[in-house]
């Protein structure tokens, strides 16, 4: 870690308040919807530096314990789509359905948590 205070996080999260709380009120049109656009991105780089890496720790092992083996988790998540596309794993499979659920609830508490019902915004897989 480079610095201690103030971590990355707690930057993003100073700058998304300023804009929404010093900038929107005082800009409107154009420049009001980009800096909503900011504000809503960096909401989504704050959850990510939160806890984006125990969401692929998580990922990732769901995805080896279906696939059988270990890896990246990208490339777990690719084999797994190949091997659903194939055939070879199914949605009748209720380790499947579990996995893939667990996977876009998770990272729809990465890029939007408004999504999801209130209970599953901020817990863990």
């Amino acid at each position: 870690m480079v610095q201690d205070r103030p971590s990355a996080s707690e930057l993003v999260d100073a700058v998304r308040e300023f804009l929404e709380r010093d900038v929107m009120p005082a800009v409107e049109g154009r420049v009001a919807f980009h800096t909503r656009v900011a504000v809503n991105a960096l909401g989504m780089v704050t959850r990510e530096l939160d806890g984006a890496a125990e969401l692929e720790h998580a990922e990732r092992a769901r995805a080896a314990a279906l696939l059988g083996h270990d890896g990246d988790a990208r490339d777990l998540e690719r084999e797994l789509a190949e091997r659903i596309r194939a055939g070879t794993l199914t949605f009748a499979n209720p380790e499947v359905v579990a996995h893939v659920s667990a996977t876009v609830r998770d990272k729809l508490r990465i890029a939007n948590p408004s999504y999801l019902p209130p209970d599953q915004q901020a817990s863990t897989t």
